[in-house]
């Protein structure tokens, strides 16, 4: 299940991200970023598959750092876009927004039963949640720039993304580290 999310993902990747650059759309390309995350993050889910405990939380706590980056990341792009500007394209926007959403209902309907199992796949589970949540917010995002001409809810919303990126890596985070930081070494299953 992971190997095809992963592989959902990095298309979403390479599409949001390009068409973003392209609309020139802060929310387009923090939405692309989170599924570059996410990819990262299935990877590595892979690879502690059957591990310890431990090792299933030391792979969180790197996902909840990946998260971080992408909120710093987000942020520091919008507020460049605030000094230099932006005209983001709607249209554009619609299109890309719309696939992905599509995409990502998908990858979170295949995740949403392991979703229980651990700390490794309650964080994969969210990092799709957080995708289909982008995805929908890029899309009333861009009605609303094409309603009323108002270009700067994209910043403000390409500033929300990050903060629920912020968010998750905090809820991913607070719950790995004292599963990784317990001096009990559970044996692998545990």
């Amino acid at each position: 299940m992971l190997w095809v999310v992963l592989a959902i993902n990095v298309a979403i990747f390479l599409a949001e991200f390009g068409a973003g650059f392209w609309a020139d759309s802060t929310a387009l390309q923090g939405d692309s970023l989170d599924s570059l995350g996410d990819a990262l993050v299935y990877g590595l889910s892979l690879m502690v598959l059957g591990r310890s405990l431990r090792a299933r939380a030391g792979a969180a706590l790197i996902k909840g750092g990946i998260q971080l980056v992408f909120a710093g990341a987000v942020l520091a792009e919008v507020v460049r876009k605030v000094i230099v500007g932006a005209e983001p394209l709607p249209g554009v926007m619609a299109v890309a927004a719309s696939l992905a959403l599509i995409a990502n209902v998908t990858c979170l309907a295949l995740l949403t039963r392991f979703r229980a199992d651990d700390i490794n796949m309650r964080s994969v589970w969210l990092c799709s949640r957080n995708d289909v949540i982008g995805n929908a917010g890029v899309l009333l995002t861009t009605a609303l720039i094409a309603w009323t001409g108002w270009r700067w809810l994209d910043l403000i919303f390409g500033a929300g993304l990050a903060l629920l990126f912020l968010r998750t890596a905090v809820e991913v985070l607070s719950t790995a580290w004292p599963q990784f930081s317990s001096r009990r070494s559970p044996n692998v299953g545990d």
